[in-house]
């Protein structure tokens, strides 16, 4: 029987490490909050800056919600990135995605301070990471690294193929594995003979965003599934991008859905925070 990654369990362990560093970090006089922005109300957005705002309060850091309206211009919220570049207060600004339509995201993520960039994905953030440099991590590849590590999984010399290449998860996921010294294939939607490729690796990160899709056929005896995807079945029930059921048998080890990966991400924005908070 497979593993079961317990991702509720490891994301829980990485926040009390972190309630302490903070509780250090006010000992030294050291503070900061961390600014949450949504443009709209879109239910899983809400919910979202909810759970980032549940975890600041559990850790112990300030955070400001700028709860804006649908219509709200590109240029009121590049306005209000400006300011909060220049709150000293303010170590972290979160921009909650998607954006509205009328919004373009590359010039919302390009605006915010490199230094203030928690989620990861501005382009300075980014090179950073492709070459080795410090600098905030992407939080869903970065909480995956966590889960693997924390769950003595090897990485190191290990076949590792992504299924995905988006800048949120695919690549970042890539580089990190790479990072940790495993050999990696990205595949995505125009890869040739996909079945086959997935079934060389020994850790197969699915990120493809495609509700059950990865069945036994994609997936070698042993390997270790990583399953990105969130959805929601016919049944209304929440389900990953991977054949749970089909796949479990097969696989050494694999993440549920819910319950796997999507806690690590808010684990990992937690830990870019008191990282923001330690170099303000």
């Amino acid at each position: 029987m497979a593993l079961r990654i317990d991702g509720k369990k490891i994301s829980q362990q990485i926040k009390e490490e972190l309630k302490e560093k903070v509780a250090l970090q006010k000992a030294e006089g050291k503070l900061g909050a961390l600014a949450v922005v949504q443009v709209g109300a879109d239910p899983a957005s809400s919910v979202y800056v909810r759970n980032k705002k549940n975890a600041c309060a559990f850790i112990g850091i300030e955070s400001l919600a700028y709860e804006l309206p649908e219509e709200t211009s590109e240029e009121e919220l590049l306005s209000l990135i400006t300011e909060l570049n220049g709150n000293p207060k303010v170590k972290g600004i979160l921009v909650q995605l998607p954006l509205p339509a009328h919004i373009n995201e590359d010039k919302v993520i390009q605006a915010i301070s490199p230094k203030k960039d928690v989620d990861g994905f501005h382009p300075q953030s980014v090179g950073a990471m492709a070459i080795g440099e410090k600098g905030f991590l992407p939080c869903t590849p970065a909480g995956i690294i966590q889960l693997l590590k924390r769950s003595n999984l090897e990485i190191s010399g290990k076949h590792c193929v992504v299924v995905g290449r988006s800048n949120i998860v695919g690549k970042p996921m890539a580089l990190l594995m790479l990072r940790e010294n495993a050999t990696v294939t990205i595949t995505h939607s125009k890869t040739k003979n996909l079945p086959e490729v997935c079934r060389q690796a020994d850790i197969l990160i699915v990120a493809m965003g495609r509700p059950q899709y990865i069945g036994a056929e994609y997936v070698k005896e042993g390997a270790v599934v990583i399953d990105v995807g969130i959805h929601r079945d016919a049944g209304n029930k929440l389900c990953g991008d991977v054949k749970f059921d089909e796949v479990e048998p097969i696989a050494s080890a694999i993440t549920p859905v819910p319950g796997g990966v999507g806690p690590m991400t808010i684990a990992m924005l937690m830990d870019n925070c008191v990282q923001s908070i330690e170099e303000g």
